[in-house]
């Protein structure tokens, strides 16, 4: 059968390119510690700017779109469905690349890996390939006091070992100090011992200094809303929260809101038949954690014992309902602080994470489920009308309060979109002049982006005029890649570091179908050979949204 084109943008960002440029000189970060949180903002400078919108954007790490306003009635997530039911939701946002440092660098910076040539954790974009502004130091740049709490670029070498600070953030960024515990022995297993396990309820009070990494974000974030009222001049807040990233570990009353007997397994946990074996993960991180290796599983397919599966499911989902919780009290807190007339809240994930489907524990993948993420924007007097002196917008909902009502989402966009959209529509809902777009050859570059801005789609006045003039989703394509180090499974196919990268798995998602093909990827130059074709992946929308029968190389068309 004829299949489907790759079109120009794959060939644009994956043929042969120049060179890599010169090494940049960039800003030592060694001997930089954290400041403590009430010092931060003492030697930051009133903002410039006065006027406009403040900028809150909440990044979520691994989070797929289990959520009551992506219709999964089953999650307890009230608050962000609150924040969604006041705010324009797209239902179709995918990722760049199925791994966190790869997709925040895509996204913060607006261009797709084969620009940023982040493809693993050991690579800063500044050296590597160009030096390309960010999000958060555009609006520096434009006056704006931009501040960074939690996970927002992946920590390490992606990031300069400083959150890219000081090109994207006004005071040097503020990390949780319980976060140094995450992969420590605090889960207690049934032998009343402390164990490094996958799944990890806990006691927050027993857990060392006791609290959790998320909740340490939470209460910094919302003492940095407070300076910034008295402030005055216009912030950009990024918020990053870890859950429901692996271990899951929360707070053990969360586990209670979903009960084993209610969990059910994934519509679809076998392998594939006509899967490739190229584009498997053997989800070799969670065979890390002491009670995956108690079970003994064979690698790389496993499975995982049906009971087990439920385990997990039920702490990712209770991971979910704990980082809503988290959500919700910082929202109330720039509720009350009577922030929500003048502030943008955009609201996304990295990337998704398979809970069993394709028989994986993963993200690691070109699948819907590991690039498919939850994408939200509230804009006020846009998205919802301005509030009244007094009235709440964002107050805290209890996800244990039973009775509390089922948010009604805001408006639904169905379109298939890109987090590498989200530069140039940060930039145009707070007014900036939008970055233009990329040239062939941007890596000399520093400003532009590689996304149209979606800030169209919050036109609400031309979608009741004319709902076809924006909105024809047979336009729009979602691009993604992961790579390989080989054809077959083996330990190093989840994350392989550049040099070992062999294989490149580009896919395109229409609203018909996704289409992969795995080419031959040389690492040192950065050159796809799309001559050189290892595998490829046909799945259609419509019959096979799940993507489990691959029709690459079939004769007998559509199913």
């Amino acid at each position: 059968m004829t299949l489907p084109n790759l079109g120009l943008l794959w060939l644009r960002f994956a043929v042969s390119l120049a060179v890599a440029p010169s090494l940049l000189s960039v800003p030592t970060t060694e001997g930089l510690k954290y400041m403590e949180p009430e010092h931060l903002l003492e030697s930051v400078r009133n903002g410039s700017l006065k006027d406009g919108l403040n900028v809150l954007l909440i990044i979520v790490d691994d989070l797929r779109p289990t959520l009551g306003c992506y219709g999964e009635d089953f999650v307890k997530s009230p608050n962000i469905d609150q924040l969604a039911s006041h705010s324009v939701v797209f239902q179709n946002a995918f990722a760049q690349q199925a791994v966190c440092a790869p997709s925040r660098v895509s996204f913060l910076t607006g261009r797709r890996p084969d620009t940023t040539r982040v493809y693993d954790f050991n690579s800063y974009w500044r050296v590597h390939s160009g030096n390309y502004s960010t999000i958060p130091q555009y609006f520096k740049e434009n006056g704006y006091i931009t501040l960074s709490v939690g996970k927002v670029f992946h920590p390490g070498i992606s990031s300069n070992h400083s959150d890219d600070f000081p090109y994207s953030w006004s005071v040097l960024p503020f990390h949780p100090s319980s976060e140094r515990y995450e992969n420590s022995k605090t889960c207690k297993g049934q032998d009343e011992e402390l164990h490094a396990n996958l799944i990890c309820p806990v006691d927050v009070d027993e857990m060392p200094e006791g609290t959790l990494p998320d909740k340490q974000s939470t209460e910094e974030a919302i003492r940095l809303l407070q300076k910034m009222k008295k402030n005055k001049g216009l912030f950009f807040l990024a918020v990053g929260y870890h859950k429901p990233h692996i271990p899951f570990r929360y707070p053990k009353d969360f586990q209670k809101l979903y009960p084993l007997e209610n969990v059910t397994l994934a519509p679809d946990p076998q392998i594939p038949g006509g899967l490739p074996l190229v584009a498997y993960t053997p989800w070799m991180d969670i065979r890390k954690r002491e009670d995956v290796q108690a079970l003994n599983i064979s690698v790389p397919y496993g499975p995982i014992p049906k009971e087990f599966q439920r385990k997990i499911r039920q702490s990712y989902f209770a991971s979910v309902s704990y980082l809503d919780s988290e959500v919700g009290r910082l929202l109330d807190a720039l509720d009350e602080l009577q922030f929500s007339n003048s502030t943008i809240i955009a609201f996304l994930s990295d990337h998704g994470w398979a809970l069993g489907e394709h028989g994986e524990w993963a993200k690691y993948s070109n699948y819907d489920i590991a690039t498919r993420v939850p994408l939200m924007f509230y804009v006020p007097g846009k998205t919802a009308p301005f509030t009244f002196p007094g009235e709440r917008r964002f107050a805290y909902i209890d996800p244990f309060d039973s009775v509390a009502e089922l948010m009604v989402p805001g408006k639904q966009a169905k379109e298939l979109v890109e987090l590498v959209s989200l530069f140039p529509t940060l930039s145009e809902l707070a007014g900036l002049t939008v970055p233009p777009c990329c040239p062939y050859d941007s890596f000399d570059v520093e400003l532009c982006r590689e996304g149209p801005s979606l800030a169209r789609f919050l036109n609400f006045a031309t979608w009741e005029k004319d709902p076809y003039s924006i909105r024809k989703p047979s336009e729009f394509v979602a691009y993604s890649q992961y790579p390989r180090p080989s054809d077959t499974p083996q330990w190093n196919s989840d994350e392989p570091d550049l040099k070992d990268i062999k294989i490149m798995g580009y896919s395109m998602r229409t609203v018909d179908y996704r289409f992969t093909v795995w080419v031959t990827f040389d690492p040192v130059n950065f050159t796809a050979n799309f001559t050189d074709i290892h595998a490829g992946e046909l799945y259609f929308v419509d019959c096979d949204p799940l993507q489990d029968h691959n029709f690459y190389n079939q004769t007998l068309g559509m199913c």
